[in-house]
């Protein structure tokens, strides 16, 4: 499974790379610390998942989001933020969000999806139990 991250935080991003690294069949191949240069990537390296900030320099990950799954074949999009209120899950869903995780209390979960996903995508669920797209 091809992965790439999206996050303006160098510590954030390094750690979700180390973190990441040690799963099996998951190869990591970018990361972007602004949404312009995440759209550029994502369109240009294809992943088959992206991990996705909210807020971050040149645009938001939410215009971000809505540019990346508007793509004929748009990845699987995770929302890992620092502002998990119910208005921003319920914009980053419509958007067509595949997954909405707090960084503040849901590594664990982000990180058990991503392993589900790398072993049967198609049984991958999301935080609310239902099946992934």
């Amino acid at each position: 499974m091809r992965l790439f991250i999206a996050d303006d935080s160098e510590i954030l991003r390094t750690h979700l790379i180390e973190m990441l690294s040690e799963l099996k069949d998951i190869e990591i191949i970018g990361h972007a610390e602004d949404s312009y240069e995440a759209v550029e990537a994502v369109e240009r390296l294809k992943p088959n998942v992206v991990i996705l900030d909210i807020r971050m320099p040149k645009g938001d990950g939410i215009l971000a989001l809505e540019t990346i799954k508007r793509s004929k074949h748009a990845p699987v999009v995770i929302m890992f933020t620092n502002y998990p209120y119910p208005q921003y899950r319920k914009k980053c869903m419509e958007a067509g969000a595949d997954y909405f995780f707090s960084k503040s209390t849901e590594f664990e979960a982000l990180t058990e999806v991503l392993r589900q996903m790398s072993q049967n995508p198609r049984k991958a669920e999301n935080k609310d139990g239902k099946a992934n797209k």
